[in-house]
């Protein structure tokens, strides 16, 4: 059978997955970590089992050359798998790619070149891709952006207002993330409904370490609360979200270099800054035990996402449906509550036991009289990527 070796690549490690296009099954998964950090640490999952070993890895050259090895040692050479297309993860596409695009020399170096718009993940997914063309030089490779979903966004609701020679010159605009988990939870919303995606507005709520919202009319993107960087919108595990702009020329003016700001605001603020801790499990317990810092810090992450709830509420005219996805979305029934407390006038209702269940498949938590459906999907971006790679090189 056909499959898409699906590459998600950060600064220091490589995560892959062998996955099926079709029925998205996954036949073997694995991490590359501690890429040029001294030794590396290799971990490859096959037919049931899992292999782990030390490995020499001083670049993602190296780390995909030991990728490679591992299937050979597992005694499944990649490209007796039928590997039908390599599909990578981009977070940034700038304006220049709609969909899944394969990669030449000249798609390569754009990915580059929109480093500045995304470094802390377009070089690293600059460098797998290098090594894994060199690799395997005679597969297809797919570039999937996260920034491509979004490109439906109105003018309107991708333009800054500043100076528009400055943004054309800088390339400030927002471009919006997640896209790939917002298109694939959409759809999978409608499918649960047995709706078509067209005949919805939907507000998806992609609530993990790194958080965004979308407002999606008839399966397309009109806003989003990520921007030119995924650090604006929502407080995210270690992110700030939204902050006045004169807060980060303050810092700047009181002392603080541009390197000091970009780790306090993407590094140090967000859950983290405000309570200690990235993990909403740990926040949640503090604010239980009496943490003062804690229960604010929930307040604070549950007001964002109403803020933006809100407003894709009036700019859709309503929705047919909420959808909650992602680590948070999909597993913390008290977010989810908080969320949609005080509601019914929009006709917003959960069912309490709904949203208590827990459960590993899409579900609806809304009650039976909620006028819109309040869902749980899971994302899978991954599955998603090996479908879109799939689809192009079987054109």
């Amino acid at each position: 059978m056909p499959t898409v070796l699906v590459v998600n690549s950060g600064s220091s490690s490589i995560k892959y997955q062998l996955i099926d296009p079709g029925s998205g099954e996954r036949l073997a998964s694995g991490l590359i970590e501690r890429i040029g950090q001294g030794t590396a640490r290799s971990s490859h999952r096959h037919d049931g089992s899992t292999s782990e070993r030390n490995v020499s890895a001083a670049d993602h050259t190296e780390a995909f050359g030991e990728i490679v090895r591992s299937f050979e040692a597992a005694g499944s050479p990649l490209l007796e798998l039928g590997v039908a297309a390599v599909g990578h993860r981009v977070v940034q596409g700038g304006a220049d790619f709609v969909g899944p695009t394969v990669i030449d020399d000249a798609v390569a170096q754009r990915i580059v070149d929109l480093s500045e718009l995304a470094p802390l993940h377009n070089p690293a997914h600059a460098q797998a891709i290098d090594a894994a063309r060199q690799l395997l030089p005679d597969v297809p490779h797919i570039a999937v952006f996260d920034t491509a979903f979004h490109q439906t966004l109105p003018a309107d609701a991708y333009t800054y207002a500043v100076d528009p020679d400055v943004a054309a010159q800088y390339g400030v605009r927002r471009y919006g993330f997640h896209g790939t988990s917002h298109q694939v939870v959409s759809q999978r919303a409608a499918d649960l409904l047995k709706r078509p995606v067209a005949e919805l507005r939907q507000i998806v709520l992609h609530l993990g370490n790194g958080a965004s919202a979308c407002a999606i009319d008839g399966g397309l993107s009109v806003d989003t609360s990520m921007g030119l960087t995924p650090l604006e919108g929502l407080v995210m595990g270690s992110r700030s979200g939204d902050i006045d702009p004169g807060a980060i020329l303050h810092l700047l003016r009181s002392g603080m270099d541009a390197d000091d700001v970009d780790a306090l605001l993407n590094q140090r603020s967000g859950l983290r800054g405000l309570s200690g801790s990235v993990d909403m499990r740990d926040v949640q317990q503090s604010a239980a035990d009496g943490d003062e810092r804690a229960a604010l810090a929930l307040r604070i992450y549950g007001r964002r996402i109403r803020h933006y709830l809100g407003a894709y509420l009036v700019e859709l005219g309503g929705a047919d449906t909420i959808v909650f996805t992602a680590g948070v979305g999909e597993n913390v029934a008290a977010v989810r509550a908080d969320v949609c407390r005080d509601l019914e006038w929009f006709g917003i209702r959960l069912d309490p036991e709904r949203n208590a269940s827990r459960a590993s498949e899409a579900r609806l938590i809304s009650a039976d009289d909620s006028r819109v459906a309040v869902l749980v999907v899971p994302t899978d971006e991954e599955a998603e990527i090996a479908r879109q790679a799939g689809e192009v090189v079987a054109r």
